[in-house]
């Protein structure tokens, strides 16, 4: 795979633009568990993911996190420069899920094209809309959803993406993603264990009735 093939508007830009882009481009590899950026005042670049997972979150004054979105292979993380956006407000970790590998294009760079590019400049929109209507979504989830449904919907998008029922992760990941507390997930999993729903073991939680958890999420 090389950047070429999966940057979408990279045949729209001429030959000149092609160059400046290659020549800033750089390759990084992060480890599971490392913040790739961290609010604002750390403009990173954008980041193009290879291979691997990251997941953007928000962190309040509490110091309590949640979730906005994931990325995946051939995503791109347009908040990681969001020094290139004058209406973004708010400060937005990246942390890497998994080992990855990516690659950044400096954020003076992109704003350079953009000016001078009307399919980046439309692109780069598009992307934007796209992430707030991820969080719009989020902000509904949270609002309107009761804390059950978003667990058994977490659970089973962790299944999807893991492509097992056998999911690795702590009760304190589950409410950092869900932005809670611990002992509430803790809480709400026992529950779902006592309804033969899930089985819980140190570090582990297993789908037992992926079926009803559908239902409950619904």
């Amino acid at each position: 795979m090389n950047f070429q093939e999966i940057f979408p508007v990279w045949a729209k830009l001429n030959r000149t633009q092609q160059q400046r882009l290659l020549a800033g481009l750089s390759e990084r590899r992060v480890e599971r568990g490392a913040v790739l950026h961290n609010g604002q005042a750390d403009c990173t670049g954008l980041f193009v993911v290879q291979s691997g997972q990251l997941r953007a979150y928000i962190l309040s004054d509490e110091g309590r996190e949640i979730t906005l979105y994931r990325l995946f292979d051939r995503d791109i993380c347009l908040f990681s420069a969001s020094c290139i956006m004058r209406s973004i407000q708010f400060d937005i970790a990246i942390e890497a899920e998994k080992d990855t590998t990516l690659w950044v294009i400096p954020a003076e760079t992109y704003r350079e094209l953009m000016a001078e590019s009307a399919p980046l400049s439309n692109f780069t929109n598009e992307l934007m809309a796209g992430r707030f209507s991820d969080v719009m979504w989020l902000m509904e989830q949270v609002m309107w959803k009761s804390l059950d449904k978003r667990v058994a919907a977490f659970l089973l998008e962790e299944s999807a993406i893991e492509g097992t029922s056998a999911l690795h992760i702590t009760h304190e990941a589950i409410a950092n993603h869900l932005g809670t507390h611990r002992e509430v997930i803790t809480r709400m999993l026992r529950y779902f264990q006592s309804e033969g729903l899930v089985k819980l073991s140190r570090g582990v939680v297993t789908l037992l009735d992926e079926a009803k958890l559908r239902a409950l999420q619904a």
